[in-house]
Parts: structure tokens; sequence; C-alpha cells
């Protein structure tokens, strides 16, 4: 992960990036972009050359958009033009994720900030320098990127450390997110998954790990989670991971559904999408590295993550279309369809949260389904709630997050689609609108936390087709950024 520094005064001056805005709307949409005065001194001529140079290079400010000048012989040796639009928190973000790959031939760069520079501002630009200079390889073949170091001119690094080391808390465990994602599933089975979190946990503070095995599931009736992993040679798992700060009078539980391989099952999915269903555990990645990113900033607030970990595969002891399932707690499902896996685990986990922790507010992650994209797009995920102000809270969190989701109906007349003759619930109903009636049957689960749950289908922005800002071209980490911003406002 790339080092930031604050600084005074710049140590190294291979490379400088000015930030620049768009001019005044007054003087009309062709005036060229306007460089920021700098909280400190620049080196000679600099600061007129950046202005000759941004109408040369017509550059409009936009956020996002770079221009970069050689100066062979002189100091700096490179300068790079970055707009900064509006200069809100996400204009910043982008135009860092911007500097991370037009700088990522650079060993190192210095970003001069202006004199008013604004905490959210530093906290947006560290934030999309880190996320976007993401990488996951299994292979050493191909250059890495040579950027390893950004320093932040400031007049006032007290001012803002805080928030750099925030920025660096939820990047570097977006980043861990996403390595999980990532990671083949040759290689990620559920105990693997729990080895990972309880790396990550070693000897954090006030940070409780219990990993239940297929033994303890057993015992203990978690019969959803224990349905879909039957049919792997690679036992399921529930990761209960809790932390727990002294002093916390909020509880919140978060729950991600956590299956490391979908193919399926009996009701077999096609080979094209069977190819990156190493994903299908994004929701997990992303509750669990919430709760490390809680730990590492001590927010006042107790957090505990149930991750149900399973690999959903087709082999003689697979649960079959039409069997009934008996979930945490004795509710029971009628199964149709295999490939609807991820609510029978979510199931249990909600279940065991209403009952055993009781906490004040319940929310679940997952990768469920595919209506999310259908309804959505790509980039949004579907929220589900009873209840308006949390949803509002949790929204306003993901937008300022820089992530995206939207508020979906529950709506009453597709609850009788739950209806089953031979079970309490029908999981997987044909009729109604895919991701509105898997959130129905969840809520399910809740029991009394009802109306302080929210359960968020994000299926489709858990995975990037390619770079496009902050994200790199595979798992996003979709989730762990909302999370700790609205974890935050708890405390």
């Amino acid at each position: 992960m790339l080092a930031i520094r604050l600084v005074t005064e710049p140590e190294r001056l291979d490379t400088l990036v000015l930030p620049v805005r768009p001019a005044a709307t007054e003087a009309g949409d062709d005036a060229p972009a306007v460089p920021l005065a700098a909280a400190v001194t620049l080196p000679d001529g600099v600061a007129d050359e950046a202005t000759a140079l941004a109408p040369a290079a017509r550059l409009t400010g936009r956020a996002g958009e770079t221009r970069t000048h050689l100066r062979p012989g002189r100091t700096p040796g490179v300068l790079v033009l970055a707009g900064i639009g509006a200069g809100a928190e996400a204009d910043w973000r982008r135009a860092g994720a911007a500097l991370a790959r037009t700088a990522a031939d650079e060993t190192h760069i210095t970003i001069a900030l202006p004199v008013d520079v604004s905490t959210a501002a530093v906290r947006g630009l560290t934030e999309g320098l880190l996320l976007a200079s993401y990488r996951f390889r299994l292979t050493e073949a191909g250059p890495a990127p040579a950027l390893t170091g950004v320093d932040l001119l400031v007049a006032d690094p007290g001012a803002h450390h805080g928030v750099v080391e925030t920025a660096r808390t939820t990047a570097r465990l977006t980043r861990w997110a996403r390595d999980l994602t990532n990671t083949p599933s040759s290689v990620k089975n559920p105990e693997w998954f729990a080895e990972q979190v309880a790396e990550q946990a070693a000897g954090v503070p006030d940070l409780h790990l219990r990993v239940r095995e297929p033994a303890a599931l057993a015992a203990e009736g978690f019969g959803g989670i224990l349905a879909v992993g039957g049919g792997s040679a690679s036992g399921p798992r529930l990761v209960e991971l809790d932390w727990h700060p002294a002093g916390a009078t909020t509880h919140v539980v978060l729950v991600g559904k956590g299956i490391t391989f979908d193919t399926g099952g009996i009701s077999i999915k096609p080979v094209p999408a069977m190819k990156l269903m190493r994903k299908d555990m994004a929701g997990a990645a992303a509750v669990v590295g919430a709760a490390l990113g809680a730990a590492a900033l001590r927010l006042p607030v107790r957090v505990t993550t149930l991750a149900p970990l399973a690999e959903n595969m087709v082999s003689g002891s697979a649960f079959r279309p039409g069997d009934i399932v008996r979930h945490y707690g004795g509710v029971t499902s009628e199964t149709t369809n295999s490939d609807a896996e991820g609510r029978l685990v979510l199931a249990d986990a909600l279940a065991y949260a209403a009952q055993e922790l009781q906490p004040d507010l319940l929310v679940d992650l997952a990768t469920l389904t595919g209506a999310n994209a259908v309804a959505l797009g790509k980039r949004t995920g579907a929220l589900y709630s009873e209840n308006d102000q949390l949803a509002a809270d949790l929204l306003a969190a993901v937008e300022a997050a820089g992530e995206s989701a939207w508020r979906m109906p529950l709506p009453a007349d597709y609850v009788e689609h739950l209806g089953s003759d031979l079970a309490d619930l029908y999981s997987a109903p044909a009729q109604g609108a895919g991701s509105v009636v898997a959130a129905l049957y969840l809520r399910e689960f809740t029991g009394e936390l009802r109306d302080r749950w929210v359960h968020v289908d994000m299926s489709a922005p858990s995975w990037a087709e390619g770079d496009d800002a902050e994200l790199t071209r595979g798992a996003t980490g979709w989730g762990v950024r909302s999370l700790l911003r609205w974890l935050a406002t708890l405390g």
C-alpha cells in the first residue's frame, strides 16, 4: 500500500502535483481551469507556469482530469495538473484515483494542497490514492506500479493526521476484502476464510473470535448452513467476530453471506454464470472488514459480525430441490432451488442474532440475486428496511463513502409467495421480483428486530468489470467503506 505522509516542506520534488478547479461559472464554459493557491511556498515560477499551462492544455478542472508537463533539467522535473471539480470529498477521491494511475510510473509524487483544504478533502484524496493503486495478482508477470510514496504538502499536518489515519485504515480493510473476494476458490474455502479472519484479529484488544465447525453447527441447529455446505468436501463454518469496547452503549450485528464458491448445487448454474462465483462471499468479506476496521479505529460501538461460510457444490451429499431445511430456532424452509442457497445460510445467522445476541440494530450484506443488477445496474446495491430513519442514515453513509445504494420496497402483496404446503416458508418463489422476495424471506428470521433491520443486496456492485475512479477491475470491497462511515456515527 502507498506510503502517504503529511509534510510542510517538500523533501523530494521529482514530480509535483497542483490541483486545479473549474473557472467560475460567470467566466463562461470555455474559461480555462484555475490552479489553487498552495498552502506552502512552491519553487519559483511554478505557480505562474501552471496558470499558463491550464489554458494551453485545455483543462476544464473536472474531477479526475489530469495533464502531465515534463520539465527536463528543472525542479520539479514533472508537473501534473489535477482537476478537483467542485472540491467535494467525492471529487478529491476521484482526483486521488486519477493521480494513482497517471503517476503509476513515477516512484514518488508530492501534492501541493490548497491553503483552505478541508479534512474531508484530504480524506477523499487519500482514499482515492490508496484504493486506485490496488492490484491483485497471483503471478509476477507484468510490471507493477512504480509509485510507492506520496507526500501531501499542507500548512498544518496535525489538523489532518486523524483523517489520513482513518482513510488509511478504511482503504487497508477495503483492499483486504478485495483480496479475499479475488482469491480463487481453489485456495479459498470456509476453513481458509476463517483462518484469514483469525490472522487479522490476533492480538487486537477487545476483539473476540469464535469459529463454529460442522460438529458445533449440528449441535446448535444451524441447519441452513449445514444443508448448503453438505455437498462439499470442505466443511462449512460460522465465524463470529465481536468488537466489544468498554463503555459501548450501542450493539450492532453485521451479517454477511459467505459462499466461497457457488456451483448452484444440484440446480447447477450455466458456465457463464458460474465462472465468477468466487465472489459470492463478498458480503462476508465486507462485514468482517468493517468489524476489523471498527476495532482498528477504536470506534465506541459494539460490533458483532456473523459470517456463515459454505461451499455450494454438487455431490451425493448435496441438498436436493424439495428438501426441507430446519433453521436455527426451528423455522423450516422448503428449498426447491439449490441455487438460492445464500438466503439459507443468512437465515440461520439472522435467527441466531435475533434470538441470542439481541442487538440494537441488525444489518446484512449479501451477493444475493442477479435481480439486483437487473433493477439497479452494476454499481448500485439494493437496500431494504422498514425503518425510515435507519435506511436514511445508512444511505447517507453509503453516499459519503463514495459507494451507491438505492432503497427498495418491501411490498405486502409479495409475502403470499413465501407460503409452503410442506414447511413454514418457501425459500425461492418464482413469483414476484427476485431481489424483493429474497429480502422478504430474510425478514421472516429477524424476529423482534424486524423494525431495526436492513438488508443490502450488493451482488452487482461487489465486482467491477474495469477500472473506474477508485475501483479497480475485479472485487470492489463494496460495503467496508459505507459500514465504517455509518458505525462511526453511532458512538
